[in-house]
């Protein structure tokens, strides 16, 4: 349906230049036309062979009626066969057979009686065609010729037969039917070229609506389905298969009963009550939750209809986002205006202790010491919010960078060399922003300390190289698994499972991965504990 659409005639698109009509079809019209040749000449020869006086043909020159005949025939049939080699061009071609027929019919005209034959008729059905093949005013030049011939034979036959001279008004008529014929056939050689055009430019404009369709279809995010009256699926994108779970084939004439019959349902629903046509519904193979909306395709009746399936995950991430952008730039603007205050707080706090106090007053010092550290740990987390599109991006070496890495951790947390094991198995690049990856090592390798057992190779640091030639670093720890109710919730900001944390660690290690192409996901090793991996973008395509 959609590859149907029209396109109107100013719209810029050209997808495909528009071309003059193709030679093809006036060397077809050319052909065609030495077939009626042929057939005329051959009727001439069989009918004086067989009938002989009987008729009125070569009634003044019976042998000279015959040759000339046979000459028309043999002249045809060069000519059939020039335009299957189409040498000469088609003009000369076309002006060839032309004169061809004014002369060798002008002189059957001849042998037949002359004017009063009747045979000169011939030459408009012969300037006719010329006409409407060659489209252009030639033609008349063609109807010239043959007015001359006219004249021209009807002043021999009065000279040499004492014809009678009376009969010049009849070539003269004829004459003058040969000039009308040659126009009225140029005239409608050129309403012919006019629709051909009209019909060729309409006939790009469709095939670029109907690839603009292709595209804009293929490109859209959401699900398009395209399906007659009777529900048989007749255009769909990619997002559709996504969606639904299932793969279409050419060859395959499928339904949406076959396909989705939960879309069945409410097709033939929609078909009874209309106003019932945007709902959200959960799709069964896939478990997606997507909005449906039906579009009728009416024109002369009911034809079918577009169902659109909006994908109501992408919807509330879409929307997240635009609320965590805001909400990014607002806590941005307070974390600034917090810092100067939060400042003081804790310079006030460490003049206070300086002094003489007793051990109470020591406790409440160290309890405003914390949580203004902790406020301040707050705040730089929110600052990290607005600094992922900035990224200086360097090649870096896993195999150098994770034991440097890991030996500094070590040292700053206070814990053993042997709780860490790295395995690299083979030279893994990467390319990413230093204090972005320092960022999101940080934040993985910390929780895996907090939730590990301690023991020797509690985290794991895997990288390697996959068959695509992307880099994939997992951090494993030997710790309780995540609950897979909470999985759905682990990137998001402000969700925390430990108290005093504040909820922003694996959200903004997320969003420096995205930032620098990577991704940051969650999966759960089959012999326990937990995994978090990274997949770094591929250096190919970089």
């Amino acid at each position: 349906m959609w590859d149907n659409l029209p396109l109107s005639t100013w719209h810029p698109l050209r997808l495909r230049s528009y071309s003059a009509p193709a030679p093809d079809a006036m060397w077809r019209s050319i052909y065609f036309f030495n077939l009626y040749r042929l057939t005329l000449s051959g009727l001439f020869v069989f009918l004086v062979s067989i009938f002989g006086d009987a008729l009125s043909l070569g009634s003044s020159a019976p042998s000279l009626f015959f040759r000339t005949s046979l000459v028309y025939i043999v002249m045809t049939l060069i000519s059939l066969l020039t335009i299957k080699l189409r040498r000469p061009r088609f003009d000369l071609q076309l002006a060839f057979q032309v004169g061809t027929d004014i002369v060798c019919i002008t002189v059957l005209s001849h042998a037949s009686g002359g004017i009063q034959s009747g045979l000169g008729v011939l030459l408009l059905v012969s300037l006719t065609a010329t006409g409407l093949i060659s489209r252009g005013k030639i033609t008349l030049f063609f109807a010239a010729l043959a007015s001359i011939a006219v004249l021209l034979q009807h002043s021999y036959a009065v000279l040499t037969q004492d014809a009678a001279v009376a009969q010049y008004m009849q070539a003269g008529l004829l004459s003058t039917a040969y000039f009308a014929v040659a126009w009225l056939a140029h005239t409608m050689a050129k309403y012919a070229i006019a629709s051909e055009n009209l019909a060729a430019l309409r006939g790009v404009d469709l095939a670029n609506m109907a690839e603009t369709n292709r595209l804009v279809i293929q490109d859209m995010p959401d699900g398009v389905l395209v399906v007659n009256e009777s529900g048989m699926v007749k255009q769909y994108n990619p997002g559709v298969e996504r969606l639904l779970g299932y793969t279409f084939s050419n060859t395959d004439n499928a339904t949406l009963e076959s396909c989705a019959p939960l879309l069945a349902d409410r097709f033939a629903v929609w078909r009874l009550h209309q106003g019932r046509g945007h709902e959200v519904l959960r799709l069964p193979i896939t478990n997606h939750q997507v909005r449906v909306r039906f579009l009728p395709v009416e024109r002369e009746g009911f034809w079918g209809a577009i169902i659109f399936l909006e994908d109501m995950q992408r919807v509330q991430a879409q929307a997240q986002q635009i609320k965590l952008a805001a909400l990014g730039r607002l806590t941005a603007n307070i974390a600034h205006e917090v810092r100067n205050p939060l400042s003081a707080i804790s310079y006030a706090t460490e003049l206070l202790q300086e002094e003489k106090h007793d051990p109470g007053q020591t406790r409440l010092f160290q309890i405003i010491m914390d949580n203004a550290a902790r406020l301040n740990h707050i705040v730089e987390d929110v600052l990290q919010l607005n600094r992922r599109d900035r990224v200086q991006s360097e090649d870096y070496n896993l195999t150098e960078k994770l034991p440097l890495y890991i030996e500094g951790l070590r040292h700053t947390q206070g814990v053993s060399q042997e709780i860490f094991l790295i395995k690299i198995t083979s030279a893994c690049v990467i390319r990413f922003d230093l204090g972005h990856l320092d960022q999101v090592l940080w934040n993985l390798c910390r929780n895996a300390l907090r939730y590990c057992s301690k023991l020797a190779g509690s985290v794991q640091l895997c990288a390697w190289c996959s068959n695509d030639g992307r880099t994939i670093l997992e951090i494993l720890n030997d710790g309780p698994p995540v609950a897979p109710e909470t999985v759905q919730q682990l990137f998001e900001p402000f969700f925390t499972m430990t108290a005093g944390g504040t909820g922003l660690g694996l959200y903004i290690a997320r969003e420096l991965c995205e930032a620098n192409g990577a991704t940051l996901e969650y999966r759960q090793p089959a012999n326990g504990g937990a995994c978090f991996r990274i997949v770094f973008g591929d250096q190919n395509e970089r």
